[in-house]
């Protein structure tokens, strides 16, 4: 199978050679391995350059953009401007630059691939270092395919119609995939080293954009909330809650254009029902 990965960079210096450097070791590299340089400051596209001059599947592009962090569009348009130089593919992968592959990654990603014609998602799990361990990274589910591991299938990718600009395109895009029937899974021994631990820095500004998100997959209200709590218990804020339930109101106050159209929006409200439901009984 044919695996080309897009890495978006921007100011990645401190953890990028340690990430492709897992990639080269692969017992199956991918194909094609194409780096974003997202106008960094830094010696990202120095580190990548170098990579690309010793592996002939390694390349490295340069993208002029703003450096205001706009959570999950910048990330996006970037692995989309990556996008348009990616040749044929059967999986096509959304990889951060804050990440260390277990040798084996891509060899056992191909194998889930081609023995579930129906698998349209599929990745490893996130760990963090705490204290001299390596753990889990408990911010969702085991089952849930995490933001900088992605690898699609190809009909998958194509039929959710790539991903989403904004906060909340890695929840969307495994709704989605469910809604048009594909299956996702996660391998729990393709351990990942996270780096960079998600949420490090979070503003209030993130869970004002993680409540507009909700609006934009149509979660309705009570769930909302509920995803919003969860959120707000995890970082030990009670304020954080309030300004996602404001940025949600806002949103719907201002009829932001939604990630889904209204079939899709109720796929995605009765499967999170479902999944609160079969938690409680």
């Amino acid at each position: 199978m044919h695996i080309s990965i897009v890495i978006p960079a921007h100011n990645e210096e401190k953890f990028l050679e340690v990430c492709l450097e897992s990639f080269v070791v692969q017992t199956q590299p991918p194909e094609e391995l194409i780096i974003v340089d997202d106008n960094s400051s830094d010696r990202t596209f120095e580190i990548a350059t170098a990579f690309s001059k010793k592996y002939d599947w390694i390349s490295v592009l340069q993208r002029k953009s703003s450096d205001k962090h706009r959570p999950g569009k910048k990330v996006v348009d970037a692995f989309n401007y990556g996008l348009k130089y990616v040749s044929n593919y059967n999986l096509i992968g959304k990889f951060d630059a804050d990440i260390v592959l277990p040798s084996n990654y891509f060899e056992q990603m191909c194998n889930h691939f081609q023995s579930n014609w129906k698998l349209g998602m599929c990745s490893g799990l996130l760990y963090i270092k705490k204290d001299e361990n390596w753990v889990y990274e408990n911010i969702a589910e085991k089952t849930h395919i995490r933001g900088p591991i992605k690898l699609y299938h190809q009909a998958c990718f194509n039929k959710i119609e790539g991903l989403r600009l904004g906060t909340g395109w890695d929840t969307v895009d495994t709704l989605l995939a469910k809604y048009h029937d594909f299956e996702t899974l996660t391998d729990e021994n393709l351990k990942v080293k996270h780096l960079r631990p998600t949420g490090k820095g979070y503003t209030a500004k993130n869970y004002q954009a993680k409540g507009e998100a909700l609006y934009r997959m149509r979660y309705g209200l009570p769930l909302a909330k509920i995803a919003l709590l969860k959120m707000a218990l995890q970082a030990k804020s009670p304020k954080l809650y309030l300004q996602g339930i404001f940025s949600y109101l806002g949103a719907w106050l201002t009829r932001k254009e939604r990630f889904v159209n209204t079939d899709e929006g109720r796929f995605i409200r009765q499967l999170r029902w479902k999944g609160i439901l079969a938690k409680l009984f």
